[in-house]
C-alpha cells in the first residue's frame, strides 16, 4: 500500500487506473511529447502514419472516458470534438490516394 502525506491510497482495482499510476509517476512533459511523437510519425510516415494517428485517437477516447463524470458540458463537446478531428485525420491517411 502506498503511504502519501500520512493516508493510504488504495491499490488499483483495473488496468486503467494501473496506467493513470504509471502515468503520474512520469514529469508531466512526457505524455504531452509522446502524443507530439506520434501525431508527427502520423504526418510523415507515408504509408503506415495512420496507426500512430489512431493510437493518439485512442489515448483521447481513453482520457475522454476516465474524465467524462467531472467535466462540463462544453468540456466534453471540445474534447468530443479533438477526438472526432484527429480520427477523421487517421481515417483519411489511412486511405491511399
Amino acid at each position: 500500500m502506498l503511504i502519501v502525506s500520512g493516508s493510504p491510497m488504495p491499490q488499483p482495482r483495473n488496468a486503467s487506473e494501473r496506467a493513470l499510476v504509471a502515468m503520474a509517476r512520469l514529469p508531466r512533459i512526457v505524455p504531452v511529447l509522446a502524443v507530439l511523437v506520434l501525431m508527427g510519425v502520423g504526418a510523415f510516415v507515408p504509408t503506415y502514419g495512420w496507426i500512430a494517428t489512431a493510437i493518439v485517437a485512442l489515448f483521447f477516447v481513453w482520457i475522454l472516458s476516465l474524465s467524462w463524470p467531472r467535466l462540463t458540458g462544453v468540456e466534453k463537446l471540445m474534447r468530443f470534438a479533438v477526438i472526432v478531428f484527429v480520427a477523421a485525420i487517421a481515417v483519411i491517411q489511412s486511405r491511399p490516394r
